[in-house]
């Protein structure tokens, strides 16, 4: 089912409850509106920015992965541009997601030597290992999909 079908169909059921007063149809949309879409059955890994926080002077950037293939990930490793506030180059790093278990969801934390403030944009530049019985190399890359819960944008 749709993301659009499910938030219809949690709507019509707090209608149909009684419970959708003004502020139960409040509480249902704007859980509609924040939830994220489930994963689809397209295969293929969706990487979210979920959280940027900053620990002492250093950022930790939270990642919320989904692999959407019907094989497990052993390993992926991703070649990463993070971009400073003026939207130049700031660091080239390679980010290990590990293992990604086919159709789970796992977080990823990463620590970088900066504000947060200072990243204005993160972009995935490829995959540097993508390993997995049954996948090509390409099989982190194709089909990826990317978002961003922070006002930093995440890109591809």
């Amino acid at each position: 089912m749709g993301y659009l079908a499910q938030r219809t169909l949690t709507l019509a059921a707090l209608a149909l409850s009684g419970w959708a007063g003004a502020a139960g149809l409040a509480w249902a949309e704007n859980l509609a509106q924040t939830s994220a879409p489930l994963p689809t059955s397209s295969a293929g890994i969706s990487i979210e920015l979920s959280v940027a926080e900053d620990i002492g002077e250093a950022c930790k950037l939270s990642f919320v992965v989904t692999n959407g293939h019907h094989k497990d990930i052993a390993q992926a490793v991703f070649e990463t541009v993070l971009f400073d506030g003026a939207g130049q180059v700031s660091r080239l790093t390679l980010l290990d997601f590990q293992d990604l278990p086919a159709g789970r969801l796992r977080v990823r934390q990463f620590q970088f030597p900066q504000a947060c403030a200072d990243i204005s944009r993160v972009l995935i530049n490829g995959a540097q290992t993508c390993s997995a019985t049954g996948l090509d190399a390409a099989g982190c890359t194709r089909g990826l999909m990317l978002s961003s819960r922070t006002n930093m944008e995440l890109l591809g």
